[in-house]
């Protein structure tokens, strides 16, 4: 699996999210970017809301470059032995194109709990294996193709839909304050059945899902 990150563009650990913004509360102190590569987001995030950055990178190269730029980087998965202060905690825990990519996913949330201030956010994208091309690819040309990147990305480990991802937040004590496709395509045919079928495969345009949550106590 190491070598399949290896051989990632450079591209792949440098994208800023800036459509994830809208989904932003309008004050953050501190905040923890699990699977932060180069730094790009959490920069934006310090220029945006002068706070505190903490980040979690596993890939030794992009830790060291969001070493720069952040206030204090782990070069390590995001797991039961990262050595945050127990005491520590967060105002948001971001988990951008993250979840995915981890065998058990739930850890991690259940992870992210114990640093998470009381009245603080989890926000997340996840792929969406929904996706109008990933369909077409198993519908019509039979195929589960892996890619180097996007939904089918060789990496990926978990696959998810809309209703999945709610269930996994809500199976491990979370409370969905919103979840939003973004980064929305349009597909001409697509349009066509989707209005045809009064809009219950509208989720088709999105190739990820945003999703905020907090936890449900």
């Amino acid at each position: 699996m190491k070598n399949l990150y290896d051989k990632k563009d450079i591209s792949y650990y440098s994208h800023t999210r800036n459509e994830l913004l809208k989904f932003l509360p309008k004050k953050i102190g501190v905040a923890l970017d699990v699977g932060c590569a180069g730094g790009n987001f959490g920069q934006m995030l310090k220029e945006v809301f002068d706070c505190e950055i903490w980040g979690v990178e596993p890939d030794e190269k992009s830790a060291l470059i969001a070493k720069a730029k952040l206030d204090k980087v782990f070069n390590c998965v995001f797991g039961k032995e990262i050595r945050i202060p127990a005491e520590k905690t967060f105002d948001c825990i971001f988990f951008n194109d993250v979840l995915e990519h981890l065998a058990q996913p739930e850890e991690a949330l259940q992870l992210a709990k114990k640093f998470l201030a009381s009245n603080g956010y989890i926000i997340a994208s996840i792929p969406n294996l929904r996706f109008y091309p990933a369909i077409i690819s198993l519908l019509r040309h039979k195929d589960f193709k892996y890619l180097d990147a996007g939904v089918m990305d060789k990496t990926h480990l978990r696959f998810f839909t809309k209703k999945s991802i709610i269930r996994l937040f809500k199976e491990n004590g979370y409370k969905i304050k919103a979840i939003e496709g973004i980064n929305r395509h349009r597909f001409r045919y697509l349009e066509i059945l989707n209005f045809i079928l009064l809009g219950s495969i509208s989720d088709m345009h999105f190739p990820q899902y945003a999703i905020v949550a907090i936890k449900n106590e």
